[in-house]
Parts: structure tokens; C-alpha cells; sequence
């Protein structure tokens, strides 16, 4: 304690009184004696001690601006005189400067910053002017009193004071006159000097108010002493935190359009996030706040601006370094964790702002205010203030952290984007499935392990309400094909074997899942790690703060509160590791679910059609219990946690009190108590937790997540074979030093980066000769598709290994149609990718070369059709300018004016994500457009006809290939239809099977050298012309476009608050049969325990109360140390109680949600499936039954008990004070008001940011998987923009939505500040209250205030969340089928034979939609084989849709004599069994696909795979063949359609239906496949079982028993076959006369029994 003492000597010498600390040391604090006058010194004692007054800080600080000014002057002079000759560029401000006398006064002005800022520099002026003129005012006056000269030192302060605000007044006008430059330094330089000057005078004259002895030092020269302070006040506080900030771009040649407020508004409203009202009232005003009304993106921001700053430090082909990404990303980030290591500091420290202000201020009341010199208001002052510069830094750290979150995901994600613009797509073979699947693909609500994702990061960034995003990691089409080769459908090959994903689809396709799962999963991962800061500086420094201020107040007892905590850490550590272990399983558990619920919802269309609903339903449910069970378990070791991190500050309470009073002697006091109370209940949160949870986690997310990235972005040189880490040390290195990955980690650059990346690497042995630029070919060149090939290994299944050898000269004919042709895995593709420059070229000699003129331009066509997710034009222009008559010429060659004419929107139809919307032979057309419509010289197309039925492909042939857009260019095909393209080839190369060239030149020559062509080219020529007589084209898209193009119908967003029926759905399940009993004892134990806590703390402040009325001897410290356990016993089993009940009733609440949710939608229909997309139903069921278990459920618990401890805290507060009822509910009005107009801003920013953030990831899985044909086009630059544009557009929304945080936590936490810091001010001046119970009531309300935040951050939140509680109500009230009843049981024999009999049969797909079906009657005999044709659109597929009640149908179907709308679905769908063109199959063994239910034997699965004709078309010696035991994927994804196709016939024979559909497949099933499929159809299938074929060639149903033939949804013949040919005027004649195989046809007919 610093005392006064009298004045001496040494105080004459100082100018100054003294204060005399304890151990006698006499130290000066003011340079003035109290009374204000200065004493008489002599004039050499004056002038040797002036500068030690405090009057001469500002002079020294106006001398340390001067001398720093002038040198920033001389420098800029020298460096101009240096540059003279260099052409002036802009002020960095962006304005050009012209001399001053050139310059209108309004330039001027905006060059400072515009009117606003101008006018605040000259008030500024004008107040420096009026202190110059007080400051001579006072240097006057005392010239005129002390006419003597006695006062000279006095003078020479005012006169220092003159000169001080003198030269303040020269920066000032420098400010409104000077160059914006020299403007903003002068700004500077006054700011530092006024608020120098501004410090002094508070410290002269308002401190000594805030004290009990001293008095102001300037007393007597008042009033102009405070006209003085008032005014400097304004010029050095209120213009600085008020005065609007200049924009200053930072790029002066690109200046943004419009600043982002952040970048102009003051630092006042910059710290308060004022800046966002405008913002958030006016979102309050409209039901949606669109993206285009949020503020712009700040330059500073954008993608562009971040890229040049970060990547010289992150993008290893810049920076030539191997090291991990986070030491980058902190050289990036250098001065913000700089900035969020101060504000973490600054929040510790005011922190304890309640503990100190409640302990000065009850010792003040307890001593009466004796033997304290700082006065009760500056303690009251201090809980008010404190709290609020806490809250300003801490959320100023959070507001530079979220800027760096979203920062360093746009840089991230660009930076993999740019790396995936360079890296090669090797091609790898798939060893393992589930492997492979599992490490390539992202996180989509496809594959996603809900689990994994960290709650507050994830729920914040990938609440994504578009849940098809990143559909497309995989292989962007689902054709056939590989980046090697593949059969064409009209002559696929006949081998059975389970094949193996094509070489795109593994290879680079998996490539783009890794790159997709960097900037999804890992990235979020990296950016959840920000934080160490907490574990590594908050947490240390807020523990050591904590012991200190323990120590003063209880001694060495607060080490044994210390040691115990120290001694209990353990238990939540041990707790914890249990929680991992538990949460991993879980995570299994939920993976196993999300995947059967992908699986179940990817095929839902085969699982209504075959009746499976109930039983998938079961399935599901079993998936869910599982994972339940561990759910339980988690929440339950939660509790435990949460339990001990609440008892360990409790028994560190308690034994310190207890060593205290027990072993110190030493009596409580309220002073001791509440603040210790206040102080140790700030701690657990960081120090019980943390440590392991946080610290592991965050270190775990680093470094692990890091090191994928990094590795990924490493490249292994393209001339450089060495290993990069031994072999006898890879899997060490993994371990201990995972930053040198193993050649497996490491991406590859293509040849051309690779030899910019590393400059320093070995020269080639061969340097590429100069050739022709116009040369299109090579000459001895080899080619692998990794530079770790060295090209010597052998060629073999893995297309990693294959090598393409040009050992002569091979050189493609210009201007005209060149040929590859050459049978499976030859190297066709892998010529056009080596021409390219896409794989690792190896010269063979001096003389090798390859070349391919790129100045013309380059298109290219790949196999498998990559499409944007844009428009059909677009996706055709691919960015090229439009011309009409070219464009309408390039759709009708490429045949696309048919298929558009099917779209309401014709070409300006969204093709959507993998290009939905369309077939398959659609997508290679408008791939093949894009390359016509271009112009380029060269075309490269690699086999486009392959995904073509025959009729398009001669369409293509004979329109575009022989039309005038192709003439006089360059075409290379690949192709295997060599009979139908030969013609217009002019130029023909023949590969082998080994990757050489076995002939080059005309067809025949091919011919004569590779007999194997020449027989494939036999049979595809007899394929041809059985294609001729198909009926009909089934190349129809399987989704109808709507009339505005829209793919589908926008989902409902619920606008406003979350409505009551979703709530309901929640709480009623929450409640299950017993809600009485449920919500009794769940609000009895959430009530209770605050209820205990309360009369806890009031309960010590009673026990310090004994200490006054009674002697301390008689102070029982054992009787209330035993009273204050039982408290704390009690309590904590009250919220045991209540939060055990919660917590099953969370369960219960998920087990019923998720089985009304997967029941709604198994029971819906077909049509309202048809226009809801799988992703969005699987989303339903995943994620936002995820939000159901966890944020959700976890959300409504902390609103629950946040409320009841606010309650009741509240209500303590006012028993102690009744006058603050009324301040405590406006306080709480207005918070619950701030929350109400910030939550409608929030949403609809989150929803903009959710949608935001979907076409990046749209846009960077569509770059990732057409690669190739991006660099082909030369198109680098342009989706490099359209990725700057969609990031920036996702960051405008995502900095936004952070900072609307924090402009609620600002307001919210100062109105609690303000609430305790009002009952403070009251309790000590206006009531006569103890010590104890001020202490219990300042306890109560600093516990209140900062709990308010959390009340409303939590109701925020669970109204966020309750988003998707809406989403899955709004799937409970979808559309249903007829559910199941008693009455439409059919008996149990039933059916006993295949009748059919339809009278009068009209279905419709929607109530008011057209008829598809009208009045079809007929009647089908058991055992009878039906055709049923007609042309696209006739209603075929109707009809069978109607047979199983899929569809709205009137009229009366009988089936085997029930009626089949009597009879319920599921038993009417398991007795017909229909098998699609392209059947669906589930992952898992083919034994579960033919018995998903396990209802057969394995002898009886064999027979139906035996009778369908699988095992004709495998040896039994065959490793490879197919058995009950062979994975299959999803989809059926490893197998052909063939094989699809006999699977699906084998489960029909397996389910013995008695009727059976077949929607015939055509040019996807080769000759030989279904020639066995329609044998086994004839052969295999009883006696009795109805055949209705759908048939699109006439050869599969000239045989059958009965035709039927539709048009129109009506029967317009019916009948046998040699009947129906007997009609001259009949459909079905004119379809076999005009047939190329008419012979056959009639000959066909003939030979069906006449008994049939």
C-alpha cells in the first residue's frame, strides 16, 4: 500500500509531493503540490529538474513525432531523387496525384477519403487550434502573475504545452492539405502526440478523483483546465474511434467497386460491428435476406489478393520446399495470431475483473472503508468495463480468427485446385473396393460419417441446404469406358468375370475423390485446429493468473486446492479416452447405418417395385439400434465427464476452505469467499477439459489433417526415379517423421511443370529435337503413365505399368479423319493422352520427338462424357462466343435436335451435377458438340460412338463426320466401330495388345496385319444390321426437365422461426407413452440443481457471516464443511437424475424420428420420387438425423438448464435487491430482442452461405474429373476464374455470417456488464446490505450476466438447428401409398397361376395429369410369353407401372382372379417380379443380392444362377468367376449391364413370381449375353409363369405367344404374331416389311405353336 507522507526537501527539488511506500522509499508522483501551486525553486534547481514533470511527456513525444517525421521526409525525398527517372505510378490509395495547384477542391477532398473524413480532420484542426490558443492563454496568465520571473519553470511547461499544440496544428493542417500520403503519416504522428498529451492530463486531474487523498494537480486554473480536457478529449478519443477510415486498396490498379463497410467504418464501430446494423435491421425487415443485400467482399478478401499473398509461402511449386502446411499457413498468418495472442492475453487478464472488483469491494464494506485509497466507484467502474474490454477482445479474436478460417479455405481450396491443374492422372488399379472407396471419397451425405465432423465448426460451414454438391467425386458418368479402353455396347465383350472399375474410374477418379477430400473433411479438420492458442497461451496464462490471485486471498491453502486438482486431472483424462474409444465405435456404427441407408434410398425405386419396404425398414432399424447403443454409451460418458470437470473446482473449493479454516486458523470473510467462488468457476472450462480433449484434438487435426494436404501437394519430379524415403524406413517415416511421404503419397506433375518445378534436375539423356511445328505425331517415343515407369516394366492389367512404344515414325494426316483402332487395352486412349502431354514421355533415342500444334487450338472429346453442371448451351459453347447458324448446325449433326425438342427448356436445360438429366448417349453427343462447335483445328475424340446406339451413331457418321464443320480439320478417332467409321477414314493406325503400332495407313493394311480386327470387324457389321431393326430408341433421360430448365423443383425453406409442429415432433418423442413422467422428472432435476447451487453459494456466505456475530472459536469450520458437501452431494444428484432421464429421452426421440422418417418415405410414390432427388431424401436421413442426435438434442438440454440457472439466479438477486426486478427484465427484454432481429439475419446469411458453398465444391469435383479436357482446351485460365468467383461468392456470405456473431456477443455481453455493474453502484451507495449478501447478490448477477450470451447463443442455435427438424417434417406429410390392412391380406395359396385379366385399364402419373393409359383391356393365360412394342411413348413402361399400382389407375386388373386393388401392395409387389433394362443391385456378396432377407439355401441360389446362364458364360477353373461369395458394389457398379442383367433374372427364378416383367435391354447387352438370357427366359422358367416383355427389337418377341402393340396409351392390336402379320394395314406388318431381316421375322412367327 503506497501511504502519503509530509513534504521534505527532496519533494522542494521534485516539484512534486510524495507518497511513502512500507518500507520508507519516498517516490514522486506528481510534478505539482497539492494546492496547485508550484514551489519557488531556484533557477538552476528549476531548469535541472523540468524535464522530469509530467508536463514534459508530450513535449518529448512531439520531439521523438518531429525527428521520426523529418526522417520519413528525408527518405522519401532521397528515394524520389533516386527513382526520378521512373514514371510516377498511384498513390497506393489508387488516385493518381497531380500537382496541388491542378487539383480542384473536390478531388482533394475524395483523394482524402470523401466529405465525411474531411470534414473530422478539420474539427480536428480547429480543436488543435483552440488548445494551441488555451495553452497561450495559460502561458500568459502565469507570465502576468509571476511578473518576478520566480516561476520560470512554470513557464517553460506552458510554453513546452504551446509548442506541443503548435506543432499538433501544423500535423492537422497537414492533414486536410497535404497528399494523401503525406496526409495519413501526419495523421499518425498527431494522433500519437494528442493522445500522449491526452494520458498526462487524465492522469494531472481526473485520477486523483478516483482516489481518496489526492486532489487535481490544475485545480485552480479551472474552467479553462476542463474547456481544455473536454477538447482534447474530442481531438485525441472521439475523433480517432469515431472518424470513418479511408479506403485504401490493396492493389492500386484494381480498386474495389464498392469497400466493404469493415474497411471503412470507424474503430469505434469497427469494434462494436455498429458497421452491421444497417445490415441486420434491414434482414430483420424482409422475410430473406438475398446474397446480392450483403455487404461486398473486401479486396483483402478476395481469392485473387489471397492467392498472391499466400502462395509464395504454401505452393510447393513455388516455394521448391518440403515442410508442413501449418508452418505456412502461421508465415501467412504471422501478425493475425500475433493480434489474437494480445486479445487472448487482454480477456485473461479481464477475466478477473469480477473476482478483483467484488473483493475491493467487499473489504471496503467490511472495514467500512478504512485502509483503502481507491475510492468504491472505480471497483464498480472496473465491472463494468472489465467485462466489456473482455468481451471486445475476445471477440475481436474471434472476429480475426473466422477471418482467417474463411481465408484459409478459399486459400486451400485454390491451392489444391491449382495443383490439381497440373498434377498427372495416373491410373491406378484397384486392389481393394471398400479400400478404395473409403479413402477416395469426400464427405458427401452420400458417404459421410456424420460422427467425424466437430460440432461448432461443421454445423457453422457445412450446413449445406444443396445436398448435391460433391455428388461427383468419383468418375463424373456412369458409362462404360476407362481411361484405357472399353467394348462398345453394340459388341461387348462376353467375359463373366467381375471387372474391375475402368482405369479412369480408379485412377482418376480416385484422384479427384483425394482432391475432393482435402477441401472437404481435411480442410475443415485444419481450420478446427486455429485455436491452439487457447491450450497453448489462455490456459497457461489464465491458471497462473488464477493461482496468483488465490494466493493473495487464501495463502498457501490455495495450493492444496491446486495439488487436489492436480491430483483428480486423471479422471477426466481417463473419462476421455474412454469417450474416444466409444465415439469411434459409434462412428462405425453410424457409418454402417448411413451406408444401408444410402444403399436402401440409391435403389428405392427396385425396392417398391419388388414390396421390400417393410422389411428394408427392419433392416434399417437394426442399423439404428446399433447405433443407439453406442449413442448411449457416449452420452452417458459425457455426463460422467461433465460431472467431474463440475465436482473438481467444487473439491478444490473445499478443501482449500477446509485447509483454510482447519489447519490455517484463518477466518472467512465474504471478501475471501465470492470472489474465490467467482475465480475458480472461470478455470474448469479450459483447465478440467482442455488439456486432453482440446489439446489432442487440436494437435490430432494439425498435424494429421495437415500432412495429407501436404503430402498431396508434394510432386515427384518427372525426371527424378529416386525414392524419396528408403524402403527400410517408409513405414518408420509414417510414424515419426510423416512430413517425408513415401513415392505412394506423392502426386505427379506432367512433364511440363515438372521441369519448371525443378529446375536443378538432371538434364535428359535425349533433348527433344526441333521438328515441324505443324507435325502431328512421334517418332521413337515410349510413354507410361507414371514417371515411375521407367517404361521396362512389363505391360499387364494394372494400367499403371503400361507403356506406349512408338519405335518408328508415326505421323496423323492433316486436315482430315484419322483412325486408332485396336482391340481392349492396346493404348488407343493412351495415344491421344500422349499427344497431349498428359503422361511421362521417354525418348528412345537422338531423334525421338512428339508433337502437337496447339496455335491452332485443340478440342477433345474424352470417352467417358464429361459435362458441366450448367445449361446444354453452355456446356457446348464451353466459354467460345455464340453464333447462331454454327451452333443450331453443330445440333443437328451431332443429332441433338430430337433430344432437345424432348426438354420444355431445350438447350437452355441444366444438365445438372454429372449430368443428371441426361442419358448417357445424350452426354457423349453434347461432349462431342463441344468439340465440333469449337475452332480448333484438331479434334481428338476417343471413341464417342461407343455410348451410341446404332441409328445415332450412322446419324453421326453421315451428318457430322462427313459434314462441312469437320471438313478441311484434323480428327482423331478412337473408335471400336471400325465397320461403320472405316469409310471416311483416311488415315488408319492399328495398336497390339502389347502398346506397339502394328500398322499405319489405309484399312486394308490394318486388316491384312491384325486377323483379329478383321474377324471383330465381321461381327460388328451382323451387330449393325440386327440394330437396323430395332422399333424404338429408349435413350430417353430418366429425369424430365421442367419448362424453365430447373432440374428439379427448389426445396421449401422455411422461413421465420421454427415452427410448433416440428418442435412437437421433438419433444412429443422426447416424451415417448409416459410424457407426464418424462418431463416431471426432467424439469424437476434441471430445477433443483440450480436451486441447490444458489442456497450453496448463499450458504458460505452465511458461514462468513458467523465470524462477525460470533467468536471465531465458536465457528464450527467441520459442521459446515459437512453441511456444504451434503449440498454438493445432493445437487449433483438431482441433475444426475434429470440429465440421465434427458438423455434417454434424446434416445427415444432419435429411435422414433428416424423410423417415422425411413417408414414416410419407403410408403411415398414413384412420382413424388421422380421429382425429389436421392441425395436430398439420403440427406433427410443422415445429416439432419444426425442434427437430431446431437445439436439439436444437446442444444434444447443447455436451453433447458441455461434457463433454470438464469432463472433462478435472477430471482436470487432480486430476494437480496427487489428494486432490480424491474432493471433485470429490461435487460433480459432487450437481450431476448437483440437475439430476435439477429437470428433472422443469421439464418438467412447461413442459408446464403450454405448455398454458396456447394457450387465450389460442385465447381472443383466437375475441374477434378474432366482434367484431361480442361488442359486439352487450354481452358486453365477460365475455370481458374469461374473458381475465384464462386470462393469469393462463398466468402462475401461466410465473413458475414461470422461477423454477425459478433456483433450479438458485443451487445449481449455489455448489457450484462452493465446489469452487474448497476447492482454493484447500488448495493454500495444505496443500501446498507452485509458484506456477505452484497457478495452472494455480485456472485449471483456476474454468474447471470455472463451466462446470458450463452442463453441466447443456445436459443440461436437450436433454431438454427431446428432447420432440420423442420426438413424431416416436411417428409412425414409427403404423399403415401395405401398402407397395409387387414382386409387386403390375399389368401395363402394365392396366386396359384399367372392370370392376368385387365378391363378397361386408364392410369395417370398425377391426379390432374393426362391419361397415359386409356381403356386398355385384355386378358393374359397363365404360362403365356406377351411382346409388347409400340413406339417412344406409347405407354409401355406405363402399363407395367400400372400392373404394380406404381401409378394413379382406374379400371379393374385381376390377378389370378383377385382383384389388385384390393389386395395390399407389398403383397402384390413380392408375387411380380419385373426386371429393368438396367437392373439395380445392392453392395455386398451376390448371395445377398439374390436373398437379401436370407430366406433360401445356397443350393437353391446356385440353381437360379445355373438356369439363368451365368455359369454357361465362365469355367469353373476361372479364379476370377462370379460365385455367391463376389462382392458387388453399389450399383452393381464391377459388372456389366449383361451381367446385371443375368443376376436380375436369377433373383426372378429365386422369387418363382408367377408373373414376370422384362424391360428388354438393347445395345448395352452383347449377342452372346442375351442369346443366353432369352434361352434361359424359353427354358428355365416354369410352366405356369406369365412373360410380358417389353421389347425394342423385334427379334426378341416374334416367338412369343401374343403381341400387343401400343400407341397412344392405347391397344391398337393384340394378338398372335402370324395373326397379327396377316394384317395388310396393321403396325406390326409395316414394322417386319420395313425390316432388313424380314425373312427372319416372318419365319419367326411361323414357328409359334397354334395352340399357344
Amino acid at each position: 500500500m503506497w501511504t502519503p507522507s509530509s513534504s521534505s526537501p527532496v519533494a522542494a527539488s521534485w516539484l512534486s509531493p510524495l507518497y511513502t511506500n512500507s518500507n520508507g522509499i519516498q517516490v514522486v508522483l506528481h510534478s505539482y503540490v497539492p494546492n496547485g501551486r508550484v514551489l519557488a525553486l531556484s533557477e538552476e534547481e528549476g531548469f535541472s529538474n523540468v524535464w522530469h514533470n509530467s508536463l514534459a511527456i508530450p513535449v518529448y513525444a512531439s520531439g521523438v513525432s518531429l525527428l521520426a517525421f523529418g526522417i520519413n521526409i528525408l527518405w522519401s525525398s532521397i528515394l524520389c531523387k533516386l527513382f526520378s527517372h521512373v514514371p510516377s505510378t498511384s498513390e497506393d490509395d489508387g488516385a493518381r496525384e497531380e500537382p496541388g495547384h491542378s487539383k480542384s477542391i473536390r478531388a482533394h477532398i475524395d483523394s482524402l477519403g470523401g466529405l465525411q473524413i474531411f470534414i473530422f480532420r478539420i474539427a480536428r484542426l480547429v480543436s488543435c487550434l483552440a488548445l494551441l490558443a488555451l495553452s497561450m492563454i495559460s502561458l500568459l496568465r502565469d507570465k502576468a502573475q509571476d511578473a518576478s520571473g520566480s516561476s520560470s519553470v512554470s513557464l517553460l511547461l506552458h510554453l513546452g504545452l504551446c509548442i506541443v499544440y503548435g506543432y499538433a496544428a501544423i500535423l492537422a493542417v497537414l492533414s486536410v492539405t497535404a497528399k494523401p500520403n503525406r496526409a495519413r503519416s501526419s495523421i499518425r504522428h498527431l494522433c500519437f502526440v494528442l493522445l500522449t498529451a491526452w494520458v498526462v492530463f487524465l492522469y494531472r486531474d481526473f485520477w486523483p478523483f478516483a482516489t481518496v487523498t489526492l486532489k487535481p494537480i490544475d485545480r485552480d486554473e479551472a474552467p479553462l483546465i476542463w474547456i481544455h480536457i473536454a477538447i482534447l478529449t474530442f481531438a485525441a478519443a472521439v475523433v480517432p474511434l469515431t472518424i470513418p477510415r479511408q479506403y485504401i486498396p490493396l492493389n492500386p490498379e484494381d480498386p474495389q467497386k464498392e469497400p466493404n463497410p469493415e474497411q471503412t467504418a470507424s474503430l469505434l464501430s469497427l469494434s462494436t460491428y455498429a458497421f452491421l446494423d444497417k445490415l441486420v435491421f434491414a434482414a430483420y425487415a424482409m422475410p430473406h435476406l438475398p446474397l446480392d443485400k450483403l455487404p461486398p467482399l473486401a479486396d483483402y478478401d478476395s481469392t485473387k489478393n489471397l492467392v498472391s499473398r499466400s502462395f509464395p509461402h504454401l505452393d510447393p511449386f513455388t516455394t521448391h520446399r518440403r515442410r508442413h502446411i501449418f508452418f505456412g499457413l502461421m508465415k501467412v498468418f504471422r501478425i493475425e495470431y500475433c493480434v489474437l495472442g494480445t486479445m487472448l492475453a487482454l480477456r485473461v487478464i479481464t477475466t478477473f475483473a469480477g473476482p478483483i472488483g467484488i473483493n475491493r469491494l467487499l473489504y471496503y464494506l467490511e472495514n467500512g472503508g478504512e485502509g483503502t485509497n481507491i475510492r468504491p466507484w472505480v471497483w464498480v467502474s472496473w465491472l463494468l468495463l472489465g467485462p466489456i474490454l473482455g468481451s471486445l477482445a475476445v471477440q475481436w479474436y474471434i472476429f480475426v480468427a473466422t477471418g482467417m478460417l474463411v481465408r484459409t479455405e478459399a486459400i486451400i481450396t485454390q491451392l489444391v485446385f491449382e495443383h490439381g491443374l497440373r498434377i498427372r492422372m495416373k491410373a491406378e488399379a484397384r486392389s481393394d473396393m471398400s479400400a478404395s472407396a473409403r479413402s477416395s471419397v469426400a464427405p458427401t451425405p452420400d458417404t459421410a460419417s456424420i460422427a467425424e465432423r466437430s460440432d461448432a465448426a461443421d454445423e457453422a460451414r457445412d450446413d449445406s441446404e444443396n445436398e448435391t454438391v460433391a455428388s461427383g467425386v468419383g468418375s463424373n458418368d456412369g458409362n462404360k469406358g476407362k481411361r484405357g479402353e472399353s467394348s462398345t455396347p453394340t459388341a461387348s465383350s462376353s467375359s463373366t468375370k467381375v471387372t474391375e472399375k475402368p482405369a479412369e474410374s480408379s485412377g482418376g477418379g480416385n484422384l479427384s475423390g483425394k482432391m475432393t477430400n482435402l477441401v472437404t473433411t481435411d480442410l475443415n479438420n485444419i481450420v478446427d485446429g486455429r485455436d491452439f492458442l487457447f491450450v497453448l497461451l489462455y490456459m497457461p496464462f489464465q491458471v497462473v493468473l488464477c493461482a496468483i490471485f488465490l494466493y493473495k486471498v487464501l495463502g498457501w491453502s490455495a495450493f492444496v486446492g491446486m495439488g487436489v486438482t492436480v491430483a483428480l486431472f486423471p479422471v477426466p483424462g481417463f473419462i476421455a479416452s474412454r469417450l474416444q474409444a466409444v465415439q469411434v465405435e459409434k462412428m462405425k456404427k453410424t457409418d454402417a447405418r448411413v451406408q444401408t441407408v444410402t444403399e436402401v434410398m440409391n435403389v428405392i425405386r427396385m425396392v417398391k417395385l419388388f414390396g421390400w419396404e417393410a422389411r428394408m425398414n427392419e433392416q434399417l432399424a437394426e442399423k439404428r439400434e446399433q447405433e443407439l447403443m453406442y449413442q448411449r454409451r457416449l452420452k452417458l460418458l459425457e455426463l460422467a465427464n461433465g460431472c467431474a470437470n463440475f465436482l473438481i473446482p467444487c473439491f478444490t473449493m473445499l478443501f482449500t476452505f477446509g485447509t483454510f479454516t482447519l489447519i490455517m486458523k484463518q477466518q472467512l470473510s465474504a471478501s475471501i469467499i465470492f470472489p474465490a467462488m467467482v475465480a475458480v468457476t472461470g478455470v474448469p472450462t479450459f483447465f478440467y477439459r482442455y488439456p486432453r480433449d482440446m489439446l489432442g484434438a487440436q494437435a490430432f487435426k494439425l498435424k494429421e489433417r495437415g500432412y495429407r494436404i501436404s503430402r498431396q501437394l508434394r510432386t515427384l519430379p518427372a525426371h527424378d526415379s529416386r525414392p524419396l524415403v528408403s524402403p527400410r524406413t517408409t513405414g518408420m517415416s509414417e510414424i515419426f517423421c510423416p512430413s517425408l511421404p513415401g513415392p505412394q503419397d506423392v502426386t505427379e506433375l506432367l512433364d511440363d511443370y515438372a521441369e519448371k518445378a525443378n529446375p536443378n534436375a538432371a538434364p535428359e539423356l535425349f533433348m527433344r529435337n526441333d521438328v515441324d511445328p505443324n507435325v502431328i505425331g512421334f517418332r521413337e517415343a515410349s510413354f507410361t503413365w507414371s514417371a515411375e515407369n521407367d517404361g521396362t516394366l512389363t505391360p499387364g492389367p494394372s494400367k499403371r505399368n503400361f507403356t506406349l512404344r512408338i519405335e518408328d515414325e508415326l505421323n496423323f494426316k492433316p486436315g482430315h479423319i484419322n483412325l486408332i483402332v485396336g482391340p481392349t487395352g492396346s493404348g488407343k486412349t493412351s495415344m491421344l493422352m500422349a499427344l497431349l502431354g498428359e503422361m511421362h514421355y521417354i525418348p528412345m533415342g537422338p531423334n525421338s520427338y512428339y508433337n502437337l500444334p496447339r496455335s491452332g487450338g485443340v478440342a477433345y472429346a474424352a470417352q467417358e462424357s464429361w459435362v458441366q453442371n450448367e445449361t446444354i448451351r453452355d456446356n457446348i459453347l464451353f466459354g467460345a462466343p455464340y453464333d447462331e447458324t454454327r451452333y443450331n448446325k453443330v445440333i443437328y449433326q451431332c443429332g441433338l435436335t430430337r433430344d432437345l425438342s424432348l426438354f420444355d427448356a431445350g438447350d437452355q436445360t441444366e444438365v445438372g451435377e454429372k449430368g443428371l438429366t441426361l442419358s448417357g448417349g445424350q452426354k457423349a453427343r453434347i461432349t462431342l458438340a463441344r468439340a465440333v462447335y469449337s475452332n480448333a483445328q484438331i479434334l481428338l475424340l476417343d471413341d464417342v460412338l461407343a455410348a451410341l446406339d446404332v441409328h445415332t451413331s450412322r446419324w453421326i457418321v453421315d451428318k457430322c463426320f462427313k459434314g462441312d464443320l469437320l471438313r478441311g480439320r484434323t480428327v482423331i478417332l478412337v473408335t471400336h466401330n471400325v465397320a461403320m467409321t472405316s469409310p471416311i477414314a483416311e488415315f488408319v493406325v492399328s495398336l497390339g495388345s502389347d502398346g506397339r503400332v502394328l500398322s499405319q495407313g489405309t484399312l486394308s493394311k490394318a486388316l491384312a496385319k491384325n486377323k483379329k480386327l478383321a474377324v471383330e470387324l465381321k461381327e460388328e457389321t451382323e451387330e449393325i444390321q440386327k440394330h437396323e431393326d430395332e422399333i424404338d430408341q429408349p435413350d430417353e433421360p430418366d429425369v424430365p426437365a421442367k419448362s424453365d430448365g430447373k432440374l428439379i423443383v427448389d426445396e421449401e425453406i422455411a422461413l421465420g422461426h421454427v415452427g410448433w409442429k416440428a418442435l412437437k415432433l421433438f419433444f412429443s418423442a422426447m416424451g415417448g407413452r409416459h410424457s407426464y413422467m418424462f418431463w416431471a422428472t426432467f424439469l424437476t432435476g434441471m430445477t433443483c440443481t440450480p436451486i441447490i447451487e444458489v442456497i450453496q453459494t448463499w450458504f458460505l456466505g452465511y458461514w462468513a457471516r458467523q465470524y462477525d456475530i460470533m467468536p471465531p472459536e465458536d465457528v464450527s469450520a467441520i459442521h459446515f464443511l459437512t453441511l456444504y458437501t451434503v449440498q454438493l452431494i445432493l445437487g449433483n444428484v438431482f441433475y444426475i437424475t434429470g440429465a440421465v432421464v434427458f438423455i434417454f429421452g434424446c434416445l427415444r426421440a432419435s429411435r422414433t424420428i428416424h423410423k417415422t422418417l425411413t417408414t414416410s418415405v419407403l410408403g411415398t410414390t414413384l412420382r413424388w420420387l421422380d421429382k425429389t432427388p436421392t441425395s436430398r431424401v439420403i440427406t433427410r436421413c443422415t445429416k439432419d438425423i444426425a442434427a437430431v442426435d446431437g445439436p439439436i438434442a444437446q442444444n434444447f438440454g443447455f436451453i433447458v438448464e441455461i434457463t433454470t440457472f438464469l432463472v433462478v439466479k435472477f430471482i436470487a438477486v432480486v430476494v437480496i435487491t427487489p428494486v432490480f426486478l424491474i432493471p433485470g427484465l429490461l435487460i433480459a427484454g432487450i437481450g431476448g430482442w437483440c437475439g430476435q432481429i439477429y437470428i433472422k439475419s443469421q439464418l438467412s446469411v447461413k442459408r446464403e452461405m450454405s448455398n454458396a458453398r456447394a457450387p465450389v465444391l460442385g465447381h472443383f469435383s466437375a475441374a477434378m474429373a474432366g482434367l484431361t479436357s480442361i488442359r486439352a482446351y487450354g481452358a486453365q485460365d477460365s475455370f481458374r476464374q469461374r473458381a475465384y468467383d464462386r470462393i469469393d461468392r462463398y466468402t462475401r456470405s461466410a465473413r458475414t455470417f461470422y461477423n454477425l456473431n459478433r456483433w450479438i456477443c458485443v451487445r449481449i455481453e455489455t448489457l450484462g456488464a452493465l446489469y452487474q455493474a448497476g447492482l454493484a453502484a447500488y448495493l454500495i451507495y444505496a443500501t446498507k446490505v452485509h458484506a456477505s449478501d452484497v457478495g452472494f447478490s455480485l456472485a449471483m448477477a456476474v454468474s447471470f450476466s455472463s451466462t446470458i450470451l450463452w442463453w441466447i447463443r443456445m436459443v440461436n442455435d437450436f433454431e438454427v438447428q431446428g432447420n432440420s427438424l423442420e426438413r424431416i417434417q416436411q417428409y412425414l406429410e409427403i404423399e403415401q401409398e395405401p398402407k397395409p390392412t387387414v382386409d387386403g391380406i390375399p389368401p395363402a395359396y394365392w396366386p396359384a397361376s399367372g392370370n392376368l385379366d385387365v378391363q378397361k385399364l386408364s392410369a395417370r402419373y398425377a391426379p390432374d395429369g393426362p391419361r397415359v393409359l386409356q381403356d386398355v383391356t385384355f386378358q393374359v393365360n397363365s404360362g403365356e410369353r406377351v411382346g409388347i412394342v409400340g413406339r417412344t411413348g406409347s405407354g409401355k413402361s406405363s402399363l407395367t407401372l400400372a400392373l404394380l399400382r406404381c401409378i394413379l389407375t382406374e379400371g379393374t386388373v385381376r390377378y389370378d382372379g383377385l382383384e389388385t386393388d384390393k389386395i395390399n401392395l407389398d403383397a402384390l409387389r413380392s408375387n411380380i417380379t419385373i426386371i429393368p433394362q438396367v437392373p439395380e443391385l445392392l453392395s455386398g456378396s451376390l448371395r445377398q443380392n439374390l436373398d437379401p432377407f436370407g430366406q433360401y439355401d445356397d443350393a437353391t441360389l446356385n440353381d437360379a444362377l445355373r438356369a439363368a446362364g451365368l455359369f454357361s458364360l465362365q469355367s469353373e477353373d476361372d479364379e476370377s468367376r462370379i460365385t455367391l461369395d463376389s462382392p458387388i458394389a453399389s450399383g452393381g457398379g464391377n459388372l456389366s449391364v449383361g451381367q446385371r442383367q443375368i443376376l436380375a433374372l436369377a433373383r426372378a427364378i429365386v422369387r418363382r413370381s408367377k408373373l414376370l416383367i422384362l424391360d428388354e435391354a438393347t445395345s448395352a447387352i452383347d449377342y452372346e449375353t442375351d442369346t443366353i438370357i432369352q434361352s434361359s427366359l424359353r427354358k428355365e422358367l416354369d410352366k405356369d409363369v406369365t412373360l410380358l416383355t417389353i421389347a425394342h427389337r423385334l427379334q426378341t418377341i416374334m416367338d412369343a405367344d401374343k403381341i400387343m402393340v401400343l400407341d397412344a396409351g392405347k391397344i391398337v392390336e393384340f394378338g398372335k404374331p402370324s395373326e397379327l402379320l396377316q394384317n395388310e394395314h396393321g403396325f406390326l406388318k409395316s414394322l417386319v416389311d420395313e425390316s432388313g431381316d424380314k425373312a427372319a421375322l416372318y419365319a419367326m412367327a411361323a414357328e409359334v405353336p397354334s395352340d399357344s
